[in-house]
């Protein structure tokens, strides 16, 4: 049995954390591998812009809606205006809008480093501390950790110096990507990086972020790093039941790898479509959301091209099922199927403000107009 990870009150047993992904980790997706873990693990909010939260933005307001079964609730912010974090924070706070506060540290789209955001920001070290000490002191009795990447890229490297500073302000624990900006999702993660910052911030637990494709990984993560937990993200796209793996794994019961016949991920294909429109309030466009994800459920299977295409364009779930129903179910799971999955992109210029780099220090001209006003994907 592993050893459990501790988020302030809460305890994470084993220690399992969903990756917040845009447009992927809503409400109806964290049913699915909450329902696979049996509960067990915690599961994150995709990203929440803040001054679209304290403006009550409608999107934003829907994405931070928790099933009454999800527990604790996980919102994961993001913020460049330590002022309108601080605003979000008391706000999630004072109204009992969740449980947990993490912060995005980590995300590398050209939207969010443009303004400085994300996986850009924790150069400047005295904003990363602005932002730090708001949330923690605005947030009470309620944890607040961070995600963040190794750094821009290889000559700008920000993670030990970010991490030190986390712990100074009262983070209560810390996920790193092994990968900087920079690479996006290309290359290989750099788990040594985990290790470091493992042996940098002995105070708080560390979480293991990059290429987790497999329980095994996992375990492997956690062996050769000495972190304290895992963070999934791409890995269970199109395969929720890679939480019920994690757990099987943590727990000492690694034969019980899913290995699910295409008939049984076409009933969860067809829950999680169903489950969109619920969430949506209308079954076209819950299955009209439901498309991105058809090909990562589908990976390795024998199905041909334009089955592939026609299951994509479905717009309702007979549709989608009538279809489903088409394709030889009984394939077992292809040997294929476990490796990695979703955007694979990397080296890429990273966009940041004007004179960013200049200093790592100097935070002028950041302020409340640089926050999105847009929350998830």
């Amino acid at each position: 049995m592993s050893t459990p990870l501790q988020i302030g009150p809460h305890t994470v047993q084993p220690p399992v954390v969903l990756a917040p992904m845009a447009g992927i980790t809503n409400a109806p997706f964290r049913t699915l591998c909450r329902e696979f873990s049996r509960g067990k693990g915690l599961f994150v909010s995709e990203m929440i812009t803040t001054r679209a939260l304290v403006e009550r933005n409608e999107k934003t307001m829907q994405l931070i809606h928790f099933d009454a079964s999800e527990r604790p609730r996980s919102i994961q912010l993001y913020g460049v205006d330590p002022a309108t974090v601080g605003k979000a924070v008391r706000m999630i706070a004072e109204e009992d809008l969740a449980d947990h506060i993490d912060l995005n540290f980590g995300c590398p789209v050209p939207k969010v480093t443009r303004k400085g955001g994300g996986s850009a920001l924790p150069y400047k070290r005295n904003l990363l501390r602005g932002i730090l000490r708001e949330a923690v002191s605005g947030a009470g009795e309620l944890p607040v950790t961070m995600k963040m990447r190794k750094g821009i890229d290889d000559d700008h490297i920000t993670y030990l110096d970010a991490g030190r500073i986390a712990v100074e302000e009262g983070v209560t624990a810390i996920a790193l990507h092994g990968r900087t900006a920079a690479q996006h999702y290309g290359g290989t993660a750099d788990w040594d990086a985990i290790a470091r910052l493992k042996e940098h911030v002995p105070e708080i637990p560390v979480l293991g972020n990059g290429d987790i494709w497999s329980a095994e990984d996992a375990l492997r993560m956690v062996r050769e790093t000495g972190c304290d937990g895992v963070v999934v993200g791409r890995g269970c796209l199109g395969r929720p039941w890679l939480f019920a793996d994690l757990v099987a794994a943590f727990e000492g019961r690694a034969q019980d790898i899913a290995r699910p016949t295409l008939r049984e991920v076409a009933d969860v294909m067809v829950r999680h479509a169903t489950l969109l429109g619920e969430w949506i309030g209308d079954e076209s466009r819950g299955v009209i959301d439901f498309r991105k994800h058809v090909a990562w459920y589908l990976k390795g299977f024998a199905v041909g091209s334009e089955m592939r295409k026609r299951l994509a364009i479905t717009s309702s779930l007979d549709e989608l099922r009538a279809g489903l129903d088409e394709l030889d179910l009984d394939q077992p799971w292809p040997a294929g199927a476990d490796g990695p999955r979703g955007r694979t992109s990397g080296n890429n210029r990273v966009v940041l403000p004007d004179g960013w780099l200049k200093d790592p220090y100097d935070c002028a001209g950041i302020g409340e107009d640089a926050e999105l006003d847009t929350s998830g994907g």
